[in-house]
């Protein structure tokens, strides 16, 4: 259950990273074609689906067998995709886990954002400053999108792809490198919930003009919540 809440995660957040990257595509290349077009119940049908085609791809997950029994040592290995009897079966199923939930929404999101800044440079009625704001935004979404997602992809299936060929009786020294490269990449993609925030907020100077302010305000009410209190112990009667 932990492994697919984990792939819910994932999986929802490039599909609904890819959304954005459409409804960024359409506001910005064709916004009369599409103003007052969406509303809110198009915004629920669509995350519904999402979530829906998200489910239908992590769903067959579960299904494979992930433990492993030594009846000499009378213990229990746990693996993360699947046991060593159904790594090949696992393997087609992660690349075409892949292909659909991964390769066609990069391709999309880089189609939309690749279209969105050729269109903001080659306009001239754009103002400057919100012209290199938007397409530092387009850059940044789309570098930690890519850092972020393609090493965990492809080092799953090579680590699969390992693993196979070490049932195979064969095994050469970069399967280290794999594993660990793996690991790593595993952290990323869960680095990039954190980072992504973080992103947007840099690109609204309103929001981080309240939240410094928010922070100003804070700091200087602690101070005087102490100073209140200690004027009050001292003027207690004992």
């Amino acid at each position: 259950m932990t492994r697919f809440c984990f792939n819910l995660n994932l999986y929802g957040s490039i599909g609904f990273l890819t959304c954005i990257s459409v409804y960024r595509y359409l506001s910005i290349v064709h916004p009369l074609r599409v103003m007052g077009r969406i509303t809110g119940g198009h915004s629920v049908v669509i995350t519904a689906v999402v979530w829906v085609l998200v489910c239908i791809q992590s769903l067959p997950d579960v299904y494979f067998d992930k433990t492993l029994s030594n009846s000499s040592s009378e213990k229990e290995a746990c693996f993360d995709t699947t046991s060593d009897f159904f790594t090949k079966d696992y393997l087609d199923y992660s690349i075409a886990w892949t292909v659909s939930g991964f390769c066609i929404p990069l391709l999309i999101i880089l189609g939309c954002y690749g279209h969105v800044a050729v269109v903001l440079s080659t306009k001239t009625n754009i103002d400057q400053v919100m012209k290199r704001r938007c397409l530092k935004l387009v850059f940044l979404v789309t570098l930690l999108f890519s850092v972020c997602y393609i090493p965990y992809h492809v080092f799953r299936n090579l680590n699969l792809k390992t693993r196979i060929l070490k049932q195979e009786r064969m095994c050469q020294d970069w399967f280290t490198g794999i594993y660990i490269a793996h690991q790593v990449s595993r952290a990323l993609v869960c680095l990039n919930s954190a980072i992504n925030p973080l992103v947007y907020l840099q690109g609204n100077e309103d929001l981080l003009m309240q939240i410094t302010w928010l922070w100003q305000r804070a700091r200087q009410s602690v101070p005087q919540i102490f100073n209140h209190r200690i004027q009050g112990q001292a003027s207690a009667p004992l």
